[in-house]
């Protein structure tokens, strides 16, 4: 049986955690699947995946295994676009991730453009609220909203947002506008978790950086939960000005305390590094990196108050 189909099957069922999912996947019989990586496991002499009732798990040599196959199927696939010359055209499919609001709001219309404007594309866009490990799930780039760690990647800079404070205008006539961070804890405060500001809320002032202590009376894990709670008058709210950016042009929202807002976020675009970039992923990239440095009002302005 071919090598390069084996590597091919065996990266599909370890990705999709699954010999059904990754015959789906591939278009396979799921016991075409399963043949392949026996055969594969028995010319190399080793097990690659422990297989239970329930689960596909890999064992270490298939974790290794599966970062060598990885790394070989896209050099073939870099070296076959790359000898098409630049004006290959973009085909196959493309995975990335984006935060949940963000990938709603400015990721997907453009995922939409660009199938549109190439028809022998697919998309898999994997929108949640965590830092997905672009290696270790298959994908090819990624939104990513923060401080970046140092890494392998190759980071594309978009533009910034802001940590804002809002609260609705109900509120804030019932309860009063803070005029200094200090004074939150005299406030009804909700977090949510699928931001990174804790439970110490840093702020900027004349007189330098300082964190302070915050105690929320609702915590939540979603974003949306947080923005609709502080809407309807229950308190006051952190989230980045993106996510707000709507009930804020509609007076649903105000924003409190923004002469001690801290420093603005970058926003950037990551990709794997390597010696070439695909076609469909650098069209993308461009694509995307257009797009977003073109959204002035809602995310370059908005990191500009610094």
């Amino acid at each position: 049986m071919d090598r390069f189909h084996q590597m091919q099957v065996f990266v599909a069922v370890a990705e999709s955690r699954g010999f059904a999912a990754g015959a789906r996947r591939l278009g396979m019989s799921a016991p075409a699947v399963t043949r392949a990586v026996a055969a594969l496991e028995e010319d190399l002499g080793v097990r690659l995946l422990q297989r239970t009732t329930r689960s596909v798990r890999m064992t270490e040599a298939g974790q290794r295994y599966l970062e060598d196959a990885r790394r070989i199927l896209a050099e073939v696939a870099d070296a076959d676009e790359v000898a098409s010359g630049v004006t290959g055209v973009p085909r196959g499919n493309l995975a990335l991730t984006a935060p949940v609001i963000f990938g709603n709001v400015f990721v997907t219309p453009v995922i939409v453009e660009y199938l549109r404007q190439y028809p022998e594309t697919t998309v898999d866009a994997r929108l949640v609220d965590r830092a997905v490990n672009l290696v270790d799930e298959g994908l090819d780039l990624g939104i990513r909203i923060g401080e970046l760690a140092d890494s392998s990647l190759r980071a594309i800079r978009v533009g910034a947002v802001r940590a804002v404070l809002v609260a609705s205008p109900g509120y804030l006539a019932r309860a009063g506008r803070p005029e200094t961070p200090e004074e939150l804890s005299d406030h009804t405060l909700i977090t949510s978790s699928a931001v990174s500001f804790g439970n110490n809320w840093r702020f900027r002032g004349s007189s330098g950086d300082r964190a302070v202590r915050i105690e929320p009376r609702l915590r939540v894990t979603s974003n949306y939960a947080a923005i609709t709670a502080a809407a309807e008058g229950f308190g006051i709210t952190r989230v980045l000005s993106y996510q707000v950016a709507a009930q804020v042009s509609q007076g649903e929202l105000e924003y409190v305390l923004t002469n001690h807002e801290p420093p603005a976020i970058p926003v950037n675009i990551v990709h794997q590094q390597g010696r070439h970039t695909t076609v469909k992923v650098r069209a993308f990239i461009d694509l995307l990196a257009e797009r977003l440095r073109a959204q002035k009002q809602t995310v370059r302005t908005t990191g500009a108050r610094n």
